[in-house]
């Protein structure tokens, strides 16, 4: 499916602004949050910020400048640039330290391996030669294509980018080269640990529909993070159940992939592309179409399409028409219903809790026969089910 449909309109994910609209997006990113969170929004999608990660200021970070003093003792041979703006990044530093000349010239003697097209620019832009990029924009690649060669005795820097490259920087040291690691940008947890928390708490209720990441040390962030509050099984099954965990890349994926979690990624690794792929995945995924009462339904993750018009609903009376959706005409019981309620919602006696969320359910809805009472036994759509496409 190529787009997604409210009411008789048929709508382009790259430009419809309600592509997303009745859809909740968890962003976990630090860098470009507000841009990437405007994509979401301007098709429609609550968004929720939950930084997990913060960088470390380059011009403080004492091990990124004893790095670049190493790698100016002696030539370097192979320069392995994994990103363009950790690239950007070291060569501001330097010139912030007064060794941007002489970083420039150990550069241009060395061979410059840039993993895609975004760092082979930033090489270009700084008036240096890259020497080749791999097709797939994998440090796989890399690290294979400099393992096919005799590496003993020679000196080669790894420029990373958050997260450690540990066995990459193994391989190389076991084939005999001598290996400085680069360490652009480090990642430390954000500051603030409370968003981060509650969209853990979020996303293994179902609250949200997806989490969007864009770079692997902000999945292991909210890893560890979920695991500290003694919930990590319950994520990694929230993500390998009802809710999307997408990605900006097979990078990013990688903590996710080797727990077995599926991922949703665009065929760029762009934050535009992201927002796409999700704007293409939810409404074709995540959408239950009925028609009840005479009326068509269109259920999303916190809000209902009725008759072409989005109506958000509280978490309560939304628990209950999914589970209604689940046996589309058939009757549901109090006692079953009451199950999907949220903690808050049942505080009172079960049947009065149930009755006050069909009765928001019913006003939210808008039109009269949507949800019909059986006597003594519950409730029902008055429905022709579709299925979910």
């Amino acid at each position: 499916m190529s787009g997604s449909s409210i009411g008789d309109a048929v709508l382009s994910p790259e430009t419809a602004p309600d592509a997303l609209a009745g859809f909740t997006v968890g962003v976990t990113a630090t860098r470009r949050r507000e841009e990437f969170g405007a994509l979401l929004e301007r098709r429609g999608a609550r968004v929720l910020s939950a930084p997990a990660i913060r960088l470390v200021p380059l011009a403080e970070d004492a091990d990124l400048l004893a790095a670049t003093r190493r790698s100016l003792e002696r030539p370097v041979d192979d320069v392995v640039v994994t990103t363009g703006v950790g690239f950007r990044g070291w060569m501001a530093a330097a010139e912030g330290w007064g060794l941007s000349s002489d970083l420039g010239d150990h550069l241009a003697g060395a061979r410059l391996l840039t993993r895609g097209p975004k760092a082979r620019g930033a090489v270009r832009a700084a008036g240096l030669n890259d020497h080749w990029t791999p097709a797939t924009e994998s440090c796989a690649e890399v690290k294979d294509y400099l393992l096919a060669q005799d590496l003993r005795g020679r000196r080669i820097a790894v420029q990373q980018h958050g997260e450690p490259l540990t066995d990459f920087v193994a391989d190389l040291r076991g084939a005999g080269a001598e290996v400085i690691v680069i360490p652009v940008y480090r990642w430390l947890p954000y500051r603030d640990p409370s968003p981060l928390r509650r969209l853990i708490t979020q996303t293994v209720s179902g609250s949200v529909d997806a989490v969007a990441f864009t770079s692997a040390p902000a999945v292991h962030a909210m890893l560890n993070a979920a695991r500290a509050e003694g919930a990590e099984d319950a994520l990694l099954a929230a993500f390998a159940g009802p809710v999307v965990a997408a990605c900006v890349g097979p990078v990013t994926a990688g903590p996710l992939a080797d727990r077995g979690v599926p991922t949703l990624q665009p065929d760029r690794a762009r934050l535009g592309a992201l927002a796409r792929v999700l704007a293409r995945h939810l409404p074709a995924q995540s959408v239950t179409r009925l028609e009840a009462g005479g009326h068509r339904l269109e259920i999303r993750g916190h809000a209902v399409v009725v008759d072409g018009e989005l109506r958000p609903l509280p978490p309560a009376p939304m628990a209950v028409l999914k589970r209604l959706a689940d046996k589309p005409g058939h009757v549901v019981s109090r006692a079953d219903l009451r199950t999907v309620l949220p903690g808050s919602a049942v505080r009172d006696s079960a049947e009065h809790a149930v009755e006050m969320a069909v009765t928001r359910l019913r006003r939210a809805l808008g039109p009269a026969g949507i949800v019909e009472t059986v006597v003594k036994r519950g409730y029902r759509l008055a429905c022709r089910y579709e299925g979910a496409r």
